[in-house]
């Protein structure tokens, strides 16, 4: 596996049962699945010689990040390397503009958007999904109070390389990345949800519940399994949509679609595609203990062509919660609070250094009750961050 982050370890801790050997193309040895893989080579992803040295030997390459190069993956394929997902599909999360073309040339319903060059031409964009005529308007001149969501097309996450701007000034800061700037409509949007899948080379596919994620700033607070509230016909036509897609892009492995719930212009539900991730992805943690068999399980069993297991729920409700970094002193001490007052609780955390705001791990709680399961997360991740303290 390429990548020493957390998915990483995850996935690696899925492959034990099945008594999977992994090898790891980490940066450092202090990486969270660094510290657990017994085989580790520690070097950059982004030099072709390290890749092709590290995937000797390899029955299959598989990610726990979208930033290989994708001449490299080329150049692996053509050496006789599998690379699942391989790099066709992998370029439409690698590239926001060329996921977009694709899913607009495979009629998936996504936010107004297009590549824009300068601030002026954002100031454009603006005017255009605002209602007011390009031709009207100074050059760079904004059309009133219409807010443009600015997304560098590569390497952005967590909120990075995401800018929500309302004037040419604003606009400026993402062009300063030097690389091409995606503009979209910002979606008024209900909610956001995520339709997590998993696709197998030989066509099987599995879809788990449609899920509610919340974030705070820009970050994944929060993950409800399934939505509350979701209709069986928005929660189907959300797991198609992310099967087609799947399909259509030729995704070995786990596909996590992240969607905005939005009302039609009849004000029935719909949903919009926000991004796509082709890696076991945030949105999914809560299977690790809420499903019978995990995303993380699955994406393993993908790439290797196995059949695929059984994604369905163990409890009527799953939450996931995710722990941020804080100023809390004594983590061991948090474990003993968290583990007393909770039985039920499963911790999982990533070995990382705190650092505030990171993700250092995460909590899943389950049960009939969802305000009794949602609160038992949300004080747990809270203790365990020290925001909490009783």
């Amino acid at each position: 596996m390429v990548g020493g982050g957390q998915l990483a370890r995850m996935t690696h801790e899925a492959g034990i049962p099945l008594g999977i050997k992994f090898k790891l193309l980490s940066d450092t040895p202090q990486d969270s699945a660094a510290q657990v893989v017994s085989e580790v080579v520690i070097g950059d992803y982004r030099d072709l010689d390290t890749l092709r040295a590290f995937a000797r030997g390899c029955d299959v390459v598989t990610f726990d990040h979208e930033h290989v190069p994708t001449e490299h993956l080329h150049a692996l394929e053509a050496d006789g390397v599998v690379i699942r997902p391989g790099p066709e599909a992998l370029r439409h999360a690698q590239d926001k503009g060329v996921m977009r073309a694709r899913l607009d040339a495979i009629g998936v319903p996504c936010p107004r958007h297009r590549i824009v060059s300068d601030p002026a031409d954002v100031a454009r964009f603006a005017a255009e999904i605002g209602g007011s005529g390009a031709g009207r308007l100074d050059e760079g001149q904004w059309p009133g109070d219409v807010p443009v969501v600015l997304k560098t097309v590569r390497g952005g996450y967590d909120g990075k390389g995401v800018w929500v701007v309302r004037s040419s000034e604003e606009a400026a800061e993402p062009f300063r990345a030097g690389v091409p700037v995606l503009a979209e409509e910002k979606v008024p949007f209900v909610r956001e949800l995520a339709a997590n899948v998993v696709r197998s080379p030989h066509g099987q596919a599995v879809a788990y519940p449609v899920v509610e994620s919340v974030q705070v700033d820009g970050v994944c607070d929060t993950v409800i399994a399934p939505a509350p509230g979701i209709s069986d016909a928005l929660s189907t036509h959300a797991q198609q949509l992310a099967l087609r897609i799947a399909d259509e892009l030729g995704v070995v492995g786990h596909l996590a679609v992240e969607l905005f719930e939005v009302r039609d212009a009849g004000g029935a539900p719909a949903v919009l595609v926000n991004e796509l991730a082709m890696r076991p992805h945030n949105s999914g943690h809560w299977t690790q203990d809420g499903a019978i068999t995990s995303q993380f399980a699955n994406h393993v069993r993908a790439v290797l062509d196995l059949p695929l297991g059984d994604p369905r729920p163990r409890a009527r409700w799953t939450v996931m919660a995710n722990v941020l970094g804080g100023d809390y002193p004594d983590m061991y001490s948090a474990y003993l609070h968290c583990m007393a007052r909770d039985p039920q609780l499963k911790i999982h955390m990533y070995g990382k250094d705190v650092k505030p705001g990171r993700k250092v791990g995460h909590v899943n709680t389950y049960g009939d009750d969802l305000a009794d399961v949602r609160e038992r997360a949300a004080h747990a991740a809270g203790y365990l961050r020290g925001t909490i303290t009783e």
